[in-house]
């Protein structure tokens, strides 16, 4: 797999900030790592998997438990102090993985801690696709398919690029971007980057986030 990387790039350490992105696959979180280290906010099955558990937990992922209906407050209590600390955190605000083909609602209750601290928030948008182009469908980790499966899947595919477009960032200190405001404006703008602009849904917060695959 070969990165591409376009757009303006998140800063060096030392500045709070966020990454939101459109989530398709395991991948995405070592994808973006790989043009920025973050701390990725995933849910805490992925704990659990081979070798990938394993390397986010080492990672700094924030795990959080979809069970527990309270658990969001938690991790954004604890995404508050990395930010406050100048770290960097990675979060995929559909809470679910698509095939890539759509964008769907964004849940505002993730932006807070960015809003509140003043950091500044990337929109990325990520697709998987062959040289020619064409959409490469054998990295989306989508409906009853299984870890391995998966993985299984991503090895067999061959000379796939991994494409990360950046969107102009947003200024969370600007005068009245709250959390909707902010991920109206990362949805909008990550949809665009895709191509997607009639595809999905408005940001909002029915049903509680659900964060990770599936």
């Amino acid at each position: 797999m070969r990165l591409r990387v376009h757009g303006p790039l998140p800063p060096a350490r030392g500045e709070s900030a966020m990454i939101a992105a459109n989530h398709i696959s395991w991948i995405d979180i070592f994808a973006v790592m790989a043009v920025r280290p973050a701390r990725f906010i995933a849910k805490s099955e992925i704990r659990g998997w081979p070798v990938a558990g394993w390397i986010a937990e080492r990672a700094g992922t924030l795990f959080v438990r979809r069970t527990r209906r309270h658990d969001t407050a938690r991790i954004n209590a604890r995404v508050h102090d990395a930010l406050a600390q100048g770290d960097c955190i990675g979060l995929f605000p559909e809470g679910t993985t698509t095939e890539g083909d759509e964008l769907l609602r964004f849940h505002t209750s993730l932006f807070e801690p960015a809003v509140a601290n003043g950091a500044t928030i990337h929109p990325a948008a990520i697709r998987y696709e062959y040289a020619d182009g064409s959409p490469c469908g054998a990295f989306a980790y989508v409906g009853e398919m299984t870890f391995l499966q998966s993985v299984a899947q991503v090895i067999a595919a061959r000379a796939v690029i991994a494409r990360i477009t950046f969107a102009e960032p947003i200024e969370t200190r600007t005068s009245g971007v709250d959390r909707r405001e902010a991920a109206r404006l990362a949805h909008e703008r990550i949809a665009s980057l895709l191509d997607l602009r009639r595809a999905g849904t408005p940001p909002g917060t029915a049903h509680g986030p659900r964060v990770g695959p599936r």
